[in-house]
Formats: C-alpha cells, sequence, structure tokens
C-alpha cells in the first residue's frame, strides 16, 4: 500500500510548487508580526524597535511617580475650586443647564460648607479641608480644569488608569514600567498598595493586559495585620527554593532556545522567568521593606503612623511604605484608599458631604503633606512625581438636600515633584465649577504629560497587538506644558 502524501508535499508537487510559496509566505509573515508583537515599544516608524528599558526619548525630569487615587471623586468645589458666586446662589434653582446626572436626583444650587484661603507666597487658594497640605501650597500645581468622558464608576475608574473605559488595555503603571524597565531587579517596577478598597473594576485598573506579565502591578496589602504579600514566606528552605527555580529556568531557557524563530510569544516566556526570579527576590527584599523599625520617630510622628484615628494611621502607614519603595526605585506605586469610611468609593458623597468629605480628608492630608515633606528632605522629590486625582468631580447643585451626584464635565487635581511648576493654578471651569472651560486638560492630556516627566514621548510608546500599534493615549493627548517648570 502507497504512502499517503502529506499536505506539505501535496503543495511542494502541484501547480508548480506554488501553493508551498503561499504557505512559506504566511508563516513567514506570522513569525515577523509575532516578534513585533513581542517586542513592542516602537517609536512609531514601523519595523524601528525601541526595545523595553533601554533608553528614553528626551531627558527625564523625574525617575518615580505616586499615584494617590482618590477613589470615588472628591468635590472640586469643595477642595481646590472656590465659587463665590455659587454660595451667593446657595438654596436658589440651579441657573445653568444640567447634563444628565447618576441618579438623577438634581435640586438646588448647593454653595460649599467650607472656607477656601490663599496659601503659600504664590497665594494658591485651597479649602479648609487640607490643613497640613494647604503649607505646601508653593509645591502644588492645581489643575481645575479636568474633563472625563464617563459618569459612572467603573468605567471612569478604568478610563483614569488605563485611557479607555474598558477592560482590557495596560493601565498607565504599567506603560511606565514597559517603557523603562525596573530600577530594582528584587522589587516589582509596579506597585499597587492597596488600602482595603480597590477601584470599582477591581484589579483590571492595574492589569498589563496583553503587554508582558512582567508588567503587571503587585499588589502590597496594607490592611488586616497578615502577610504585605501573599506566600512572601518561603515555603522551604531557601536552598530547595533555589534548586527548583534553576530547575524551572534551565527548562525555560530550553525551550525558549528550541522554539526561536518559530514561537510567536518569545518575550511571554522571558516574562514568565523574570517573574519566578523576582517572586524569589522579594521572599528577602519585602520583609526589609515593610519593616518600619529603622524609621525615626520623628518621621512616624510626621506620617501620624499612631494617630489615634486608625483609618489615619493606616494611610499613614501606606504613604510611608510608598516613599520606601521609590526610595528603593520601585517606578510607579499607587495608593488606593482605606476602608472603613465608606463600604466603597470613599469619597463618593452623594448624601453629606460635608460629613464625607471631612472624614475623608482628615484621614488623607497629614500622611501625604508628610509624603511630600519627606521626600523633599531626602532629595527625592525633585525625581518623584505625586499625582492626586479622583476618576471625576462632583456636581455644584445638591443630589437631593447634603450631596453631590457625579460630574466628569469639570474637576480638580493636582500634580507635585520633579518638573512641576509649584504654587501655579491651570485652567478653570465655569463661574459654578460645573464644566471646564479654560485650558480644558482630558485624562489623555493628564497621561501623555506624566510620560513626558518620566522620558517618554506618548506617540512613540506602542505595542504591536492583533496587527496594530496600541499605546497608552491612543490617537489623542497633548502635553499640558503650562504645567510643567
Amino acid at each position: 500500500m502507497k504512502n499517503i502524501p502529506s499536505r506539505r508535499e501535496i503543495l511542494q508537487h502541484s501547480a508548480n510548487g506554488f501553493g508551498l510559496l503561499a504557505l512559506s509566505s504566511i508563516l513567514a509573515e506570522s513569525v515577523r508580526l509575532g516578534r513585533s508583537e513581542a517586542r513592542g515599544a516602537t517609536d512609531g516608524k514601523q519595523g524601528d524597535q525601541v526595545p523595553p528599558g533601554t533608553g528614553l526619548h528626551h531627558p527625564a525630569k523625574i525617575k518615580n511617580a505616586i499615584f494617590l487615587f482618590m477613589d470615588g471623586g472628591p468635590s472640586q468645589v469643595d477642595t481646590f475650586d472656590p465659587k463665590p458666586l455659587l454660595l451667593k446662589e446657595h438654596g436658589k434653582p440651579f441657573p445653568a443647564s444640567i447634563d444628565a446626572t447618576q441618579f438623577d436626583q438634581n435640586g438646588t444650587s448647593f454653595g460649599s460648607p467650607f472656607q477656601f484661603a490663599p496659601y503659600g507666597q504664590s497665594g494658591l487658594i485651597m479649602s479648609e479641608l487640607f490643613p497640613h497640605l494647604s503649607k505646601l501650597a508653593d509645591d502644588l500645581c492645581i489643575i481645575r480644569s479636568m474633563k472625563s468622558e464617563f459618569s459612572e464608576h467603573s468605567q471612569a475608574c478604568m478610563f483614569l488608569h488605563s485611557g479607555n473605559p474598558i477592560q482590557g488595555r495596560p493601565s498607565l503603571g504599567s506603560w511606565v514600567g514597559y517603557g523603562l524597565g525596573t530600577e530594582n531587579k528584587n522589587l516589582p517596577e509596579y506597585v499597587v498598595i492597596n488600602g482595603g478598597l480597590l477601584p470599582i473594576g477591581g484589579p483590571e485598573n492595574f492589569s498589563n493586559a496583553f503587554l508582558p506579565a512582567i508588567h503587571q502591578a503587585t499588589i502590597f496589602d496594607a490592611f488586616g495585620g497578615g502577610e504585605t504579600v501573599s506566600n512572601i514566606t518561603p515555603a522551604e528552605p531557601l536552598s530547595v527554593q533555589r534548586a527548583m527555580l534553576d530547575f524551572v529556568r534551565q527548562h525555560d531557557r530550553r525551550f525558549l532556545a528550541e522554539s526561536e524563530g518559530l514561537s510567536t510569544g518569545e518575550q511571554w516566556v522571558e516574562s514568565a522567568i523574570k517573574n519566578y526570579e523576582t517572586a524569589s527576590a522579594m521572599q528577602l527584599a519585602v520583609p526589609d521593606l515593610v519593616d518600619f523599625g529603622d524609621e525615626t520617630s520623628e518621621t512616624h510622628a510626621l506620617y501620624g503612623t499612631s494617630s489615634n484615628d486608625p483609618l489615619q494611621a493606616q494611610y499613614a502607614r501606606q504613604c510611608l511604605l510608598a516613599r520606601r519603595l521609590v526610595e528603593r526605585g520601585v517606578r510607579f506605586v499607587e495608593i488606593t484608599c482605606v476602608k472603613g469610611i465608606r463600604f466603597i468609593a470613599p469619597w463618593d458623597d452623594h448624601d453629606n458631604i460635608e460629613a464625607g468629605h471631612r472624614k475623608n480628608a482628615k484621614v488623607v492630608d497629614q500622611p501625604i503633606a508628610a509624603l511630600i515633606a519627606d521626600l523633599k528632605a531626602r532629595g527625592l522629590l525633585e525625581s518623584t512625581l505625586l499625582v492626586f486625582a479622583g476618576e471625576f468631580g462632583r456636581t455644584p447643585f445638591a443630589q437631593g438636600g447634603k450631596g453631590r451626584d457625579h460630574n466628569p464635565q469639570g474637576f480638580s487635581i493636582w500634580l507635585s515633584g520633579g518638573g512641576i511648576k509649584g504654587g501655579y493654578c491651570h485652567g478653570a471651569t465655569d463661574e459654578f465649577g460645573y464644566r471646564a472651560v479654560e485650558n480644558v486638560v482630558t485624562m489623555h492630556d493628564l497621561h501623555a504629560t506624566i510620560l513626558h516627566l518620566l522620558g517618554i514621548d506618548h506617540e512613540r510608546l506602542t505595542f504591536r497587538w492583533g496587527g496594530r500599534d496600541f499605546r497608552l493615549t491612543d490617537v489623542h493627548g497633548n502635553l499640558v506644558r503650562d504645567c510643567l517648570a
């Protein structure tokens, strides 16, 4: 019985071999695209690669960033954007047109219950909610003209973190790690300090998505009294674990060598190897990192780690841990809000803006001010960027009687640190604090500016996936140059 020819043999001998030529072309293109997808980070020209971590697009102003996420959306007109006319119109029908709101329980004009005053040599105007932070007004750049596209928490949180309202896109921290690599091989390049309340949308806000897994955030738990990182304590003696890791690495490397030129996922194998190595190194690095015994009593008092308010004490420890992380070279750190003020999204004050915002501000004010002052005293502020932001703001008219609904049309955030113009206020909302009307800053603009300070051109940091080049800012984004020093 004759052997039945294979499909490859049929293609080779039929039609003068043109079928095989077509197949070879398809396979070659698949390998070429796969390698491009795996390497990523182009400069905007097809095939002109800039390998991650090997260089910057321009001189960087900073090396690290700390994102102070104010989950739920602080009210701009009660924090950093005073509106005297709104106070004058308090209790009267809102005199401007109103867009659809999340709960459609719109009340009358609602003037802020908090006093505003100028602070510092710059005279930056801030609310009484931040007595500690206001002493550092000359180190802050307040942006009063932020704008988002989404009024629902999950979409707005994803948009703030990844530049896209749905799951499946890499977060800002992942893009930073992908573009710059790590400064400390014993710690992750991207850390989220979880205070007990992850943003709505959960860990997807910190996802690497289609970027290699090494760029996903590592979550450090700062509550509950357990291990900061799950399973960080070795289950086996280090010598046994080292032998196991060497065995796994040996086989991974062999697989990588054997698949050279055929696999479309070389970088994924490399990421797996790096993840094993980083996890092993963290078993020695993390216990020292989270042991605050080498901090002075003055430092603990500065942050408020022994505050009578357990929520403030916890947030103080989170801020102190953030300083220790950037001190050790971690590229991007996010601090989430603490659990205990609300069941979710602490700044989301629909019922009583005065009571809720006082609680939230008391928790974060002293620790954040201490973080800035401590970084500055150690010479680290000039190489670190701090970003204080929620996913949107709140309405200048009441929800019900004492609360405020979601408002993405105009709200305030602030920046501080290297490359930032301190004691400066950028942009403006209308006379009621409702819509951004002057020097509007979008999420894509904010992301572009953060990357710029890190030495990254947001238009050149790309990753090829599924046949197209993706970037954090998609086809949008402009630098907020007026905020740069």
